[in-house]
């Protein structure tokens, strides 16, 4: 039989800045009325890839896996958060899918697209950091990690491209992959590469506490 899984550390670390944790089950149809009920919005990672199709590729690597079912409701939620300009955090995948949602591109492979690419699907436990990225000064995740510099676990192969319109860069890895993207007119509107939800370093929880004040406003 179908069911749902979800890392604990997700709920956890939102637990630990004082949020409310709700898992959702992927039902398109209920997007609006979960939305009723919600103060914020994560759309967390997930070993599947967002559909090509979406962002306007002409095909799609080989090494994409689709998974239609939550994405179609991702994409839903997600579209209807944006419209209410509800609090939004986008982990890893849940970047990935924000830029799309809002009108940019991705790449589907960063080995094939990005020459001498860090290994962003790192060999090591995601509890440790598999490299640094560059914090862009001025920007609304700058004042939140209050550092230029941080270390972030990784575990994607695919990455922004084209930024989606209204979207600015706010995290940069050392090989030029885009780790962060922000939308500054909007209320709290912000996707990270890496996966705060492991709580590596004091930013991890700054990003996920940010978010709780948000929805407190």
């Amino acid at each position: 039989m179908p069911w749902y899984a979800l890392r604990c550390n997700y709920c956890e670390s939102v637990a630990a800045v004082g949020g409310l944790p709700q898992p959702l089950p992927h039902h398109p149809d209920l997007a609006e009325d979960y939305l009723d009920r919600l103060d914020a919005l994560i759309v967390s990672g997930g070993a599947f890839d967002v559909d090509p199709a979406l962002f306007g590729a002409d095909s799609c690597h080989p090494a994409v896996t689709l998974n239609a079912t939550r994405t179609a409701f991702e994409l839903r939620i997600l579209t209807g958060a944006l419209a209410r300009d509800l609090p939004i955090l986008g982990i890893c995948g849940g970047q990935q899918l924000l830029n799309v949602a809002l009108g940019g591109s991705l790449i589907q492979h960063i080995p094939d697209e990005v020459e001498d690419a860090l290994a962003h699907e790192q060999s090591t436990p995601r509890t440790e950091p598999g490299h640094e990225i560059e914090i862009v000064a001025g920007t609304r995740l700058a004042a939140i990690v209050g550092t230029g510099r941080i270390a972030v676990n990784s575990a994607h192969h695919q990455a922004v491209k084209q930024v989606a319109r209204g979207c600015i860069v706010d995290a940069v890895a050392p090989d030029g992959v885009i780790e962060g993207i922000e939308a500054p007119d909007r209320r709290f509107c912000i996707g990270v590469q890496w996966h705060p939800e492991f709580l590596i370093g004091p930013a991890d929880g700054k990003v996920l506490a940010a978010l709780v004040e948000a929805a407190r406003q």
